[in-house]
């Protein structure tokens, strides 16, 4: 949704002094710390340094979106993050850049969620597990070979599959 008149700097770092607040009260962050995290990060997603100023979504292209999205989880750091369609509307260099931005954060302090329709983007976030869910239920489970098994069959058979179950 787009916000006019809400900087995506300003929207950034009241957003982190809300967690830091909601977290224990810890102390808010300055202009000059923020700056440099804010810095630091866009330049790790490869976003261009007007985008702190620009109004938050006001014209934003698809890809422009997905990375600011990207740029949130960077600068709050979350435990866990679920990126859901993560992929959808990005031309191949947004999606490497922003696979990259997502590769780049995820670790042993963050944990990603990738709820996916497609392999394209397990090019680049290779992924630990993956699960295929029919009628909201685990029907079938793997590694990184299940994704490339579904690129190349289908979903056909995890579907009779999990009718038999």
């Amino acid at each position: 949704m787009a916000i006019p008149g809400v900087t995506v700097a300003n929207f950034l770092r009241t957003a982190l002094n809300a967690k830091r607040k909601s977290n224990g009260g810890g102390k808010a962050i300055g202009i000059p710390e923020f700056r440099k995290l804010m810095t630091q990060k866009m330049q790790l997603l490869q976003l261009d340094s007007a985008f702190a100023t620009r109004y938050l979504n006001d014209g934003f292209s698809g890809g422009e979106k997905k990375r600011v999205e990207i740029l949130q989880m960077a600068i709050l750091n979350p435990e866990f993050a679920i990126l859901d369609e993560t992929d959808s509307g990005l031309d191949i260099d947004a999606l490497r850049i922003v696979s990259e931005g997502v590769n780049a954060l995820t670790g042993p302090n963050l944990g990603v969620l990738v709820i996916t329709h497609y392999q394209r983007i397990l090019n680049y976030i290779k992924p630990q597990f993956v699960h295929v869910l029919v009628s909201g239920k685990f029907a079938v489970s793997g590694g990184p070979e299940l994704a490339l098994q579904l690129e190349e069959k289908g979903y056909d058979w995890v579907r009779e599959a999990a009718v038999g179950k």
